[in-house]
């Protein structure tokens, strides 16, 4: 969900030589200026309708668009569709949701710009194409408790490093991280675009036709500050994100997202956790997982821990939304641990911990994973309403830490937009997006123009040129 917690600066952004500055802010100022603000809003349904205007010291320079993607580690995204056995790929689409929130696991949580109505954001990432393969086919054929013999010839059938009891093998199919200079590339596109100001929506489109691999949804969060915390949550037209496989007959899968909290603010240790339900569905393969995330544990320290299962449904009578309402014979996968370090997996529907350690594997370790870098347009290729360039003033002038600049920028960028909706108004005009075809949808898939679709044939091309599309 988008639009409430970044890290990580602008990549396109160039740091001001700190000295030419006009204004210093401390941490603790911010936040005793980020409370104040709250405060206000005690009681409001939704933070995310009001859309009030933060003062730009309490902003990170990165435009929204920019920030959101769920391509922390493209590598992950990639492989999904590889396996030939459904339940290895809900594997693998397990094992890319779990690196779709490196920003929030390694960085600090921070407020990036609000969208513009019909701001847009278009990057490619390389990425090599390694993630290690997942097969459990030998780990299905021998459950735990089989015969010496039996057993024996299952683990010569693992491949190393996929539950092998040999102590030389990591139990692992975690991704490794984006290597910066790819040798064998495979490229990944991504657009996106403010589709709507009331409620702020925008529509997105991952296109990896390389791995005959394509994505879209509609990022859209509602926001609560409770006194102690914020509760971000998916807004109605946000139904999670949708991956289809091409090569798999079209295999189509939905990705709810739960909701997250903002916590520690009364205290300045800002951080991210979940505390909810969130749910990964294949109505082709019959195959659905559901994740449960738990907030607080002992007295109430958070502890990001995650249990989950991958079980068979039934498309037409979907009625499972609890782990213990799953028939036990109904369960292929259980998983658990915590989403901001590592997470195992084990094969059958024996709990977690009866497994021996060697056939329990690791999914994803995020520990040594970083968000990877982004290829994008060259500034000169870049339209106004890109949004790289249409917040570059006010990036630029937070890096010289030139905060009273900012906001008048920031200010006036907004103002324009809302002199352009006044227009509209009096004209009796409807605005309509560019690269997709609806604001918003009730079935949360967006679907590209024609325009749109171009954008993306040229990224893959490596061809950032707008000419003939705007």
């Amino acid at each position: 969900m988008s639009g409430w917690f970044s890290s990580a600066p602008s990549s396109a952004a160039t740091p001001a030589d700190a000295n030419a500055g006009e204004d210093h802010v401390s941490d603790g100022s911010k936040l005793k200026t980020f409370i104040g603000i709250l405060k206000k809003f005690i009681g409001v349904s939704d933070l995310a309708a009001v859309r009030f205007s933060l003062p730009s010291q309490l902003l990170e320079p990165t435009p929204n668009l920019e920030y959101w993607n769920y391509l922390d580690s493209p590598s992950a995204f990639a492989a999904i569709g590889t396996a030939d056995e459904p339940v290895d790929r809900m594997l693998e689409v397990l094992r890319f949701w779990f690196t779709k929130d490196l920003k929030y696991a390694k960085g600090k949580p921070c407020k990036p710009y609000n969208s513009c109505l019909g701001e847009f954001f278009r990057c490619n990432w390389e990425t090599e194409d390694d993630a290690p393969r997942i097969d459990t086919s030998a780990l299905r054929k021998s459950p735990p408790g089989s015969s010496s013999s039996s057993m024996k010839s299952a683990k010569s059938a693992i491949p190393a490093g996929l539950g092998s009891s040999d102590p030389r093998a990591a139990s692992t199919v975690s991704v490794t991280q984006s290597a910066a200079n790819p040798t064998k590339p495979v490229r990944i596109s991504y657009l996106t675009e403010q589709t709507s100001h009331h409620p702020p929506v925008s529509a997105f489109y991952i296109d990896c036709p390389e791995k005959g691999l394509h994505a879209k949804g509609f990022d859209q969060i509602t926001a609560k500050f409770t006194g102690t915390s914020i509760k971000v949550m998916p807004g109605e037209h946000n139904l999670g994100i949708f991956i289809t496989v091409d090569r798999r007959d079209h295999e189509t899968y939905q990705l709810t997202h739960p909701a997250a909290h903002l916590g520690g603010i009364l205290t300045g240790a800002l951080s991210v956790s979940v505390g909810d339900m969130c749910y990964i569905t294949c109505p082709e393969t019959k195959l659905k997982a559901i994740l449960r995330y738990y907030n607080d544990g002992w007295l109430g320290r958070t502890t990001n821990k995650m249990e989950g299962i991958i079980f068979r449904y039934d498309p037409e009578n979907d009625n499972k939304t609890q782990i213990k309402d799953v028939p036990v014979e109904d369960i292929l996968i259980r998983l658990g641990g915590a989403w901001k370090e590592k997470i195992v997996f084990t094969v059958g529907n024996k709990p977690l911990e009866s497994h021996p350690p060697e056939r329990q594997i690791t999914i994803i370790d995020v520990a040594p994973l970083s968000v990877a870098p982004k290829v994008l347009p060259p500034a000169e290729k870049q339209l106004p309403n890109e949004s790289l360039q249409l917040w570059s003033e006010v990036t630029k002038a937070i890096h010289a830490k030139q905060f009273g600049k900012a906001t008048t920028v920031k200010q006036e960028l907004e103002e324009a937009q809302r002199e352009k909706a006044r227009e509209r108004e009096k004209k009796g005009e409807t605005w309509t997006p560019v690269f997709f075809e609806q604001a918003t949808d009730k079935a949360g898939k967006p679907s590209l123009t024609e325009k749109g679709r171009e954008v993306l044939r040229r990224a893959q091309a490596g061809n950032w040129d707008m000419d003939g599309i705007l």
